[in-house]
This record gives structure tokens, C-alpha cells and sequence, in this order.
């Protein structure tokens, strides 16, 4: 997603769920090339599920050349007509692509000041694609960084009510290698913001 303003400073623990948001829509929008492996094999966890899924992550990425990354990619996410897993809000909402999430995505996009990339061919209710925006937010690259309600809004509106079933999914899929612990962290991931957010 197009950025329009540089971003600002904000706090450490904010930072750090941006990090994570920008990392999961990265490996999430697109197969990891060499410099993204490098980056998931610095990863280090402790002994929780979601310690030991990075500790996972970081060796699977060190094991793996990009090119056998790129295989199971497609397979899992584009395949020969349709993948293993759709990421897409709509399709998890409805069974179809394309339809009224994707509308509402997209009015909310309008109103945060959120441009899709011209370069980007992939509907805006990608999974990588809302990370990237939620990442966006938090840092503040579309304007001043996002208030806890605004980033509560936009996760409850388009995150919420389906990621943490595609995660599931993701972490059950049958060519899911390098990307089962990706599904453990992102469903983790997606419970701790739900819970963090309930609080508010």
C-alpha cells in the first residue's frame, strides 16, 4: 500500500507490533526471496508455542533455498487455476471473491488515506496486504500515526472476523512447510491483538 507521509516516532511495544504486522504481510503477500529468508533466520523464540514457532520459522528459513520457498508458495497460495488456501477477507467471509468485505475494505482504505500500489495486481483483502496496512498505521505512514481506537476499528472490521480461521488453515495445509509456523505465529498473533484490544 502507498504511504504519503514519512513516519513518525512512536512507542517501542507499538513498534514492535508493527514489526511483526509488516513481517507476516510481507512473507504472507509474496514468496520470500534470499533477503527476506535472512531476515526470518535472525528470528528467535523462547519456550511458548509462539517462541517455538519463531525458533521454527528461523530454522526452516536457514534450511530452505528460495527457490523451494517459491514452490510451496504457489501451491499454497496461487497454484494451477486456485491454491491450497485463498487469502482473501471476502473469500473467507462469503465463499467469493470480490464481494461487499472487499467494498467496505476498500471505502475504509479511502477514508485513512490508504492508496493501493499501482504495481499491486492482488485484491486489497489479501492477508498481506491487511498486515501491511495495519502496519502502516500503527507507524504512522499514512498520516499521523493511527489511535488505539482507529487500529481497533480496522482490525475488528477486516482482520478479525476471519484471520485467525485462515491461519488455522494455513498451519494445517498440506504443502504448508516454511509456512505452518507462519500460520502458528499469525493466529497467536491475531489472539493477542484481539484480547490487547478488548481491554482498551
Amino acid at each position: 500500500m502507498q504511504s504519503q507521509v514519512s513516519a513518525e516516532t512512536i512507542a517501542a511495544e507499538d513498534a514492535m507490533r508493527a514489526d511483526l504486522y509488516g513481517l507476516l504481510g510481507v512473507v504472507l503477500f509474496k514468496s520470500p526471496n534470499s533477503e527476506i529468508l535472512k531476515t526470518l533466520q535472525g528470528l528467535t523464540g523462547d519456550d511458548t508455542e509462539m517462541g517455538k514457532a519463531f525458533s521454527t520459522l528461523a530454522k526452516l528459513a536457514g534450511a530452505t533455498a528460495p527457490g523451494v520457498v517459491r514452490e510451496e508458495y504457489d501451491g499454497l497460495f496461487i497454484g494451477m487455476g486456485r491454491g491450497e488456501l485463498l487469502p482473501y477477507g471476502s473469500y473467507y467471509l462469503t465463499g467469493f471473491l470480490n464481494e461487499k468485505p472487499l467494498a467496505k475494505l476498500r471505502n475504509a482504505m479511502r477514508a485513512l488515506g490508504v492508496a493501493r500500489g499501482d504495481d499491486v495486481g492482488e485484491p486489497e483483502d489479501h492477508i498481506g496486504s491487511l498486515f501491511e496496512i495495519m502496519s502502516g498505521l500503527i507507524r504512522g505512514r499514512y498520516g499521523p500515526p493511527a489511535s488505539l481506537t482507529d487500529q481497533k476499528t480496522f482490525f475488528f472490521d477486516h482482520i478479525e472476523p476471519w484471520a485467525g480461521h485462515f491461519f488455522k488453515d494455513l498451519e494445517a495445509a498440506e504443502l504448508s512447510r516454511l509456512y505452518q509456523p507462519v500460520g502458528t505465529i499469525g493466529r497467536l498473533f491475531v489472539g493477542i491483538e484481539s484480547d490487547a484490544f478488548e481491554m482498551e
